[in-house]
């Protein structure tokens, strides 16, 4: 009976802990990019915007409205079907553009002037003849060939990408004063950003100045998620709030307050930051100033 007694205790024991928090998941699980569905496509939904959607599957916003012939408004509506990668013909076919020969078109005023021929062009600036000066034009002193400077090179450590240069016009700042928690990690436990710590309702700040462009709850694992877009090229996001003070397209100021800490969509609360680059996650740290 006691062996009985022991294994009923057991079962009780890991059944109340299996049960009591069936709704919290930590981050580094849930907030992964959701992988691309078998047909390549995307219903939208209604709360979606294309940079959500972007956002969800990894994916530059500006190439999925490329895509789908999205113009620069990037609007959206339910029930419209969305390509997330382009179709294979559409690809030959952009291959087999920019393989044709570029044939130059040469203008008859072009051919007529280097056979010799004086090609007549009207003016109607004005009508009064000018003049030709007839006589020769007298030579330079010096008839020796002028060598221009050999270009220096530039050491490879001096030189900078158009996407250093981007991210260097922009000037980022921290998010939340909260201790890190967890770091940007591409292997094991996924973390496409960094893991903040601090206690509910304390301010989140927009870590750039630019435009909100997404401010919801509709991906899975981030709760309430704010996205700025910044200069077209970077974005940042802040998920787990408690409370979100901006909506889409509103524009923020870098330290402005967008929102407050929370645990949504979380394990415990925390400030779960991200910069995306076309798209794709980078290692905030390399962007954010050294806390001093």
């Amino acid at each position: 009976m006691k062996g009985v007694a022991w294994l009923v205790q057991v079962i009780i024991v890991f059944l109340v802990c299996g049960c009591s928090n069936p709704h919290r998941v930590p981050v580094q699980d849930r907030s992964r990019a959701e992988s691309l569905p078998a047909s390549s496509s995307y219903t939208v939904r209604k709360g979606d915007t294309l940079y959500a959607i972007a956002f969800r599957y990894g994916l530059d916003y500006r190439t999925l409205a490329r895509i789908n012939g999205i113009n620069s408004s990037y609007r959206i509506f339910p029930g419209q079907s969305l390509r997330l990668k382009p179709s294979s013909q559409s690809v030959v076919q952009q291959k087999a553009t920019s393989s044709k020969p570029v044939t130059k078109t040469v203008s008859q005023k072009a051919t007529r002037a280097a056979s010799g021929v004086k090609v007549a062009e009207r003016s109607s600036v004005s009508s009064v003849p000018v003049k030709v000066a007839t006589k020769p034009v007298a030579k330079t002193a010096s008839a020796k060939p002028v060598h221009s400077a050999p270009a220096k090179k530039v050491p490879q450590n001096q030189k900078t990408t158009s996407a250093s240069a981007s991210a260097a016009a922009i000037r980022w700042r921290w998010p939340s004063q909260g201790k890190l928690l967890a770091g940007f990690r591409t292997k094991g436990k996924v973390n496409k950003g960094i893991n903040l710590a601090g206690s509910t309702g304390d301010p989140v700040y927009a870590a750039a100045s630019g435009d909100v462009v997404y401010a919801g709850s509709g991906l899975l694992g981030y709760g309430n998620l704010v996205i700025i877009d910044h200069n077209q090229k970077y974005l940042s996001a802040y998920a787990h709030n408690s409370r979100v003070l901006v909506k889409e397209s509103d524009k923020v100021k870098a330290g402005e307050k967008i929102a407050e800490m929370g645990r949504s969509g979380a394990d415990r609360v925390m400030l779960h930051f991200e910069i995306r680059r076309d798209g794709v996650p980078v290692n905030p740290l390399k962007y954010l100033p050294k806390k001093q």
